[in-house]
């Protein structure tokens, strides 16, 4: 794995075990999650990317008919992306497999610090919306308050002595810190445009929820994107320090200008 700092990226390179020196994972699960039932996070994506390197793993939203949105690490270097939509299940002969067109990187994206991590992937062809099959309802223009109650959701590893995928989709409920507590424990590489959860002991994202959706529900059942998983401690996954998103209300233009001219 690689570590910045106290950073540990949460993606998991698919086929390959971890050692002690591979730093970056690609793939894994939430810890201290539950099942989701089908079509409880009709936004959920598995994509699957290949580099010269390997296929590595991790989760994204779908915003718009044509467009998922993901981490800058997710796409960064990628040849080819395979997307899975439509199911919870990862090894069930369902769900819907998109092909994609291209994908945009934050042209801020720094692989060190993990700031401006986000990217968005084009799809080749539109989505085809159906109950288990919906975008995400609102990219939140807000920013969270600390101490709100949020979901995070993915297929990464569920301890750290489990290594690789899992096949059902797990989700779980976290509470967001101030910027003065997530500093506490990963100094001052933490920004404005990060937010920091944890979770009741040790729950949060591990390695494969890199991506994964930081959702708050609105007034009936409304779902607003407010972060994307970045990165976990270096302690592990069950260390019970706080794992880390970039925010989405600072990046809004951002995510307009691409789908708006892409």
């Amino acid at each position: 794995m690689v570590k910045f700092g106290a950073f540990l990226i949460c993606a998991v390179l698919l086929g390959a075990a971890p050692t002690q020196s591979t730093a970056v994972f690609r793939g894994g699960r939430i810890i201290g999650g539950e099942i989701a039932r089908a079509g409880q996070f009709p936004f959920a994506a598995a994509i699957y990317k290949n580099t010269a390197d390997g296929t590595y793993f991790c989760t994204g939203t779908i915003i718009m008919d044509d467009f998922i949105l993901t981490s800058g690490q997710c796409v960064d270097g990628a040849i080819l992306f395979s997307i899975l939509i439509g199911t919870n299940n990862l090894n069930a002969n369902e769900g819907t497999r998109l092909s994609t067109d291209t994908y945009f990187q934050h042209p801020g994206y720094n692989p060190e610090t993990l700031e401006n991590d986000l990217g968005i992937i084009k799809t080749r062809l539109p989505i085809t919306f159906t109950d288990y099959i919906q975008p995400v309802n609102f990219l939140a223009d807000f920013r969270l308050p600390d101490g709100s109650s949020v979901f995070t959701l993915g297929w990464g590893q569920t301890s750290d002595e489990e290594s690789g995928l899992v096949n059902a989709l797990n989700y779980v409920v976290v509470v967001s810190l101030t910027l003065e507590d997530c500093m506490l424990t990963y100094g001052s590489q933490v920004t404005d445009n990060m937010v920091c959860v944890e979770g009741n002991y040790n729950q949060g994202t591990c390695r494969g929820d890199l991506g994964s959706p930081l959702i708050q529900y609105g007034s009936r059942g409304v779902t607003y994107l407010v972060g994307v998983s970045s990165f976990i401690s270096s302690n592990g996954c069950e260390s019970t320090d706080p794992s880390g998103f970039t925010r989405i209300s600072p990046y809004r233009d951002w995510i307009r200008n691409i789908t708006s001219n892409n």
